[in-house]
């Protein structure tokens, strides 16, 4: 693959592998990853204990902070699940080759309970919920959209890579 000439930003649901889809495809593509909730948690400390002391709005105002400090970088970026929330965030992400990592959510009862989500307190219910009240919107940020339902990370590694080959 050529030169990355745009950032890269993996959107989805909480627990579908942003993060370790993110630092797998950095590392072949040859160039930096960045996780905007990591990012945060240096700074704030736990998301949940955030959300818990401020709010959810405190947090969306501070991640479109992450996000834009992101997108100014040569690299792969994790967001949260909620980053597609923000209007701002949309179209930030304007500026970037957008990845939406989508699922069936076969697989998500024994990812999400190994976090400490703050909007999942009860489990696959409030994940299914969430992911379908945010579906419309990953569909509506992304130039790629890859299935990795059940799929082992190197096939959705390469069929990320094969669909920004196709893509640029």
């Amino acid at each position: 693959m050529a030169n990355l000439d745009r950032p890269i930003v993996l959107v989805g649901p909480a627990g579908v592998g942003k993060t370790t889809v993110g630092k797998k495809l950095a590392n072949s593509l040859g160039v930096s990853f960045v996780d905007t909730d990591a990012l945060f948690v240096k700074d704030h400390g736990p998301i949940s204990e955030f959300f818990a002391q401020n709010g959810e709005y405190a947090f969306r105002k501070l991640e479109e902070d992450y996000l834009a400090f992101s997108l100014t970088q040569k690299a792969v970026i994790s967001t949260g699940g909620g980053v597609v929330l923000s209007s701002i965030n949309q179209e930030a992400m304007k500026s970037a080759t957008v990845v939406y990592l989508s699922t069936d959510g076969t697989h998500m009862q024994k990812r999400i309970s190994q976090g400490n989500r703050p909007l999942i307190k009860n489990g696959i219910e409030d994940w299914r919920r969430l992911y379908d009240q945010r579906k419309p919107l990953y569909e509506s940020v992304a130039d790629i959209t890859i299935d990795c339902s059940g799929h082992p990370i190197k096939q959705t590694l390469s069929e990320i890579k094969a669909a920004l080959d196709n893509h640029g």
